[in-house]
């Protein structure tokens, strides 16, 4: 198994919830799991852009990422590969649904070994990096 799948309905309309991707200090707010903060070096939000940063661990810890946002699709997708590893491609959904928004979030590593490794904390994390998107949605 290499495919890690969650989704999370949002009271917001899908260009409320892009907005927490397209602007680089809401994306900052958000991502990760619960404790973490960020430090972008950069975030180049176009297709093709890098997005390097620090994610900071509630233990002191730091944790280097490099990113490139592969394809963006304003108020719809936001595809983005993990260039350092481990390496996955994250693809974002946003679907619009009765309640507002249905964020469907698909997380694909490149190797089987790396995401049954990861997959006890790639799991807990990615409902938490959506509970912290909802909320960053929330107050807008």
């Amino acid at each position: 198994m290499t495919t890690f799948q969650t989704s999370r309905e949002i009271a917001a309309s899908p260009a409320a919830v892009f907005a927490a991707f397209a602007y680089a200090p809401r994306l900052a707010r958000w991502w990760g799991p619960d404790g973490f903060r960020n430090s972008f070096e950069t975030c180049d939000f176009w297709p093709g852009g890098a997005w390097k940063f620090t994610m900071h661990g509630p233990d002191g810890a730091n944790y280097p990422n490099e990113s490139v946002f592969v394809a963006i699709e304003p108020d719809r997708q936001v595809v983005i590969d993990h260039v350092c590893q481990p390496l996955f491609r994250l693809t974002v959904d946003l679907v619009p649904s009765a309640a507002g928004t249905l964020v469907r979030w698909t997380q694909v590593f490149a190797d089987a070994a790396v995401a049954a490794a990861v997959a006890h904390i790639v799991e807990p994390a990615n409902e938490q990096n959506l509970a912290r998107l909802a909320a960053e949605v929330a107050a807008g």
